[in-house]
């Protein structure tokens, strides 16, 4: 028997696939970036998967990927996106044993969540594409939780502007002169 909670959380294993290409600058010798992602795939570390000439593909990690009811409206941006997609988090390794340098940290449905990742400046944030069985998946889960609001336009406040002010500021002070008068009209003293 499910729980509540389980209708409004899913997760799954997914595994990522980073391409290693050769870099075009002399300060870059290696392009690391990811590339697909596996569903359901087991525990990995940087093991490599396919071998062409200099570029090589590696299933880099395995995470967990969670959807949240409270994210559909992010979830639905990348289904349709031209591509749709997810998007998968490398951040920096930290105790060096990763050949790149990065660790796959999130990978995750939500193009919000995504822009969140990219406001750091210090992770890599690509959008992968998403399996059709992954996409249907998802997109089963954005159909049972999307609430599509209506669009309200908002009207202004009426603001009566004939009527009297009777003070500005606070009234519990005493104002010696015209509060309304301008700035430059107050006379400054001479210097002599």
């Amino acid at each position: 028997m499910s729980s509540r909670t389980d209708q409004w959380r899913r997760e799954v294993q997914v595994g990522v696939v980073v391409r290693r290409s050769p870099g075009v600058t002399r300060w870059a010798r290696d392009i690391w970036k990811p590339v697909a992602i596996i569903p359901g795939a087991p525990e990995a570390f940087w093991k490599e998967l396919v071998h062409e000439g200099e570029v090589v593909d590696f299933h880099a990690g395995t995470v967990t990927m969670e959807l949240f009811r409270a994210d559909v409206e992010g979830y639905l941006v990348s289904l349709n996106m031209s591509v749709p997609s997810v998007w998968v988090v490398m951040d920096k390794d930290v105790t060096g044993r990763s050949p790149s340098g990065w660790v796959v940290s999130t990978v995750t449905a939500s193009a919000h969540e995504a822009l969140d990742s990219l406001d750091s400046g210090e992770s890599i944030v690509e959008a992968v594409p998403v399996p059709e069985s992954m996409a249907a998946w998802i997109k089963e889960f954005v159909d049972m939780h999307y609430i599509e609001e209506p669009f309200k336009k908002r009207r202004r406040d009426e603001i009566r502007v004939d009527g009297i002010e009777d003070a500005k500021g606070d009234p519990r002070i005493r104002q010696d002169s015209d509060v309304y008068r301008a700035p430059a009209n107050i006379k400054k003293p001479r210097l002599q």
